[in-house]
């Protein structure tokens, strides 16, 4: 052997593209949901174009969808909030962009900042606010697509239905 390594390769190693996994078209674990939810958050330019501020209701635009999943794009100027729900059959994955919410569960109440994620189950009951003085923006992965958005009392009873994505 005339080589510094022991290590020999025959032929083109390109040529093996047939013994590789080929990339997933969509996401189809948490792992990958969270890390769609940074790529979208981190491209600046395809959402902040979007974004718009209204005094009177939260704000919000159906940015993508895939197979069973959708990527929901909110606004919240201060004060505004989600009152207290559940999302239905969908799992959901909330990513602050820009400003701060507090998440309001069971266990108490949590402050969220840009870049912060929030992964959950079926059946997760929370509320969400805007409780700062600056506005926030928040990005919204559900799967399957969110159908349903029973509202609750603060005894956490079902009450009417929205399908107001938050």
């Amino acid at each position: 052997m005339n080589s510094d390594s022991d290590l020999q390769i025959a032929g083109d190693i390109l040529s093996v593209q047939h013994l590789l996994r080929p990339a997933p078209e969509h996401p189809a674990t948490v792992a990958e949901f969270a890390g769609l939810a940074r790529a979208v958050a981190a491209d600046r330019g395809q959402w902040a174009p979007l974004v718009r501020y209204d005094a009177t209701t939260r704000w919000y635009h159906r940015l993508r969808t895939g197979p069973g999943y959708e990527v929901w794009l909110l606004s919240w100027v201060p004060g505004q909030g989600s009152g207290l729900h559940d999302h239905g059959q969908s799992s959901g994955l909330l990513t602050v962009l820009e400003g701060r919410l507090t998440e309001h569960t069971a266990h108490g109440a949590r402050v969220r900042g840009p870049g912060t994620q929030r992964v959950f189950a079926p059946g997760y009951t929370h509320e969400v606010i805007n409780d700062s003085l600056e506005p926030a923006v928040s990005l919204h992965i559900y799967y399957p697509g969110l159908t349903e958005m029973p509202m609750h009392t603060a005894q956490c009873a079902p009450a009417a239905q929205d399908v107001v994505p938050a």
